[in-house]
């Protein structure tokens, strides 16, 4: 006959197979039942989801009661229950579980828990399958179910045994729990008297989300720099076992390079911390973290990760891009879009466009020629300072037909991924300055402001602008300034007078 000292000492082996791995709580069956399993009662298996790991646990140990509140074989009667405080957390709907009795463990004998026993001791969470197999054992038919509203997943009537849960979908950015063995029944720990036959587990799970913004506004012309910042979240993991952020690039702009560091100012070192690599091919940077630099962030979930990604604009457009953040290891493989897959960022844009102006006379006909500069602010427009240059070019000149289209700038009323109005510090108006006339014509007396957005981007001819005619239309005897007047009436004057003087001389010879 079994003494008591054995028979708790396979109870104890109970309670570390299920807190080897994760929180779990436990109703009680009644305490006049006898302290032997009874091969006849069944049991159940409640799992409870929540977006963020237990307050104050590690993902192993817990204890305490809850299940269905009923308990087989009793009920009604009131028993000492520690259940896991998970007051103020958000439960996980949608996250499907699944469950597999591991064959051939009777746990209705001592032998059964001696083998549970020691298949706990070369279980591997990474492999749950291989492990349990390699020990010599097999799986039973899987059972799935999914968390409902209030984040638990219920699988009723099991037969005694011990169960493989394993955590087969789940949303993206949630770090799956790890695969666990529990058991049922197991030891009461409030009364090591006592069977417990319906089980409540909180699996410890971390949920990770990510965020993208741009800056822009300092930028005025294609080839400023423009850098795109992915802020994501660090997963509450005592291990982290893989972390990476990838930005696909549109097109439309080059890659000048990236770098990470932790939200709150920590540098992080490129090489030790983490890996940049590019891929000119699909324009794609990608920030990998090191085996040091994944210790270093599951050591610093006070914070977040953020990775700065620098590019040139090179061609004018809404240019829209996202980022994929993959929290662990498990997400490298998913595709994208599919449970478990990388978080993507919410969409951010920038905006690039360009206006075509008509030179025309004072009859609205084209007038070709004319040449033009712009400026950011009026101050240098009145001084003609810091013209803007884009693509090496700061004059531009109005083509034959009497157009000129400058394209390459930044929208005015949309700056770092949001839209501004006027009168915000970074809403930008430019400004035209004629910088040659055509012939014949005089020039722009003051510089003209102008706007970049959708509809100076698409629409034809955005701005008329007229050249009045030399001296505003009303002739002169002779061109030129007051000066070169007198000028031109002293050589006048001593053409006559030479004249004369010749006339003169020559009636003196005639007389001689």
């Amino acid at each position: 006959m079994i003494n008591q000292r054995a028979s708790r000492h396979w109870r104890a082996a109970t309670a570390a197979l299920a807190g080897a791995v994760l929180s779990v709580s436990l109703s009680v069956a009644p305490a006049s039942a006898a302290p032997v399993i009874n091969s006849d009662q069944t049991g159940s298996i409640t799992v409870h989801k929540f977006e963020k790991p237990i307050p104050g646990g590690s993902g192993g140990g817990g204890h305490g009661g809850g299940g269905n509140g009923s308990g087989h074989g009793g009920g009604g009667n009131n028993f000492s229950r520690v259940v896991p405080d998970t007051t103020g957390l958000t439960p996980l709907p949608g996250i499907e579980f699944t469950i597999q009795q591991v064959n051939t463990i009777d746990l209705s004998s001592n032998a059964g828990w001696d083998a549970a026993h020691n298949l706990s001791n070369v279980f591997v969470p990474s492999d749950p399958s291989g492990s349990i197999t390699g020990a010599g054992y097999t799986l039973g038919a899987s059972q799935a179910q999914v968390t409902a509203a209030d984040g638990t997943a219920v699988f009723a009537d099991l037969p005694i045994g011990l169960y493989l849960v394993t955590e087969t979908n789940y949303p993206a950015g949630v770090t799956p729990s790890a695969p666990f063995l529990i058991s049922v029944p197991t030891t009461d720990p409030d009364n090591l008297d006592n069977w417990i036959y319906d089980v409540d587990v909180y699996p410890k799970n971390s949920v990770s989300g990510a965020e993208k913004t741009v800056t822009d506004a300092p930028d005025v012309k294609l080839g400023d720099q423009v850098d795109w910042t992915i802020t994501a979240d660090i997963p509450n993991e005592a291990v982290i076992d893989g972390y990476k952020v990838v930005d696909q690039l549109d097109t439309k702009l080059t890659y000048v390079g990236a770098t990470a560091l932790l939200e709150d100012g920590t540098a992080l070192a490129e090489g030790a911390d983490y890996v940049v690599s590019f891929d000119a091919t699909t324009n794609t940077a990608s920030v990998v973290f090191t085996d040091d630099g994944r210790a270093f962030l599951a050591a610093r979930t006070d914070t977040r990760v953020q990775i700065v990604v620098n590019t040139k604009v090179n061609t004018i457009g809404e240019i829209e891009n996202v980022a994929l953040a993959y929290p662990n290891a498990a997400s490298f493989t998913i595709t994208l879009g599919q449970p478990g897959g990388p978080v993507v960022t919410p969409p951010v844009v920038t905006k690039w466009g360009g206006m075509t102006l008509q030179k025309v006379d004072e009859n609205a006909a084209a007038l070709a020629g004319a040449s033009f500069s712009v400026y950011t602010n009026e101050a240098d427009a009145n001084a003609g300072t810091n013209p803007v240059d884009i693509d090496g070019q700061n004059v531009f000149t109005v083509g034959g037909d009497g157009t000129l289209t400058i394209s390459g700038l930044r929208y005015s009323d949309w700056a770092n991924g949001a839209a501004v109005a006027p009168g915000d510090l970074d809403y930008r108006t430019y400004y035209l300055v004629e910088t040659t006339a055509p012939a014949g014509y005089e020039l722009l007396a003051e510089p003209l402001s102008f706007l970049i957005n959708s509809t100076t981007t698409t629409v034809g001819v955005d701005l008329s602008v007229k050249n009045m005619p030399s001296n505003a239309g009303f002739e002169l005897p002779l061109t030129g300034g007051v000066g070169t007047g007198l000028l031109y009436g002293a050589g006048a004057f001593l053409v006559i007078g030479a004249g004369l003087l010749f006339v003169r001389n020559r009636r003196e010879d005639s007389n001689s």
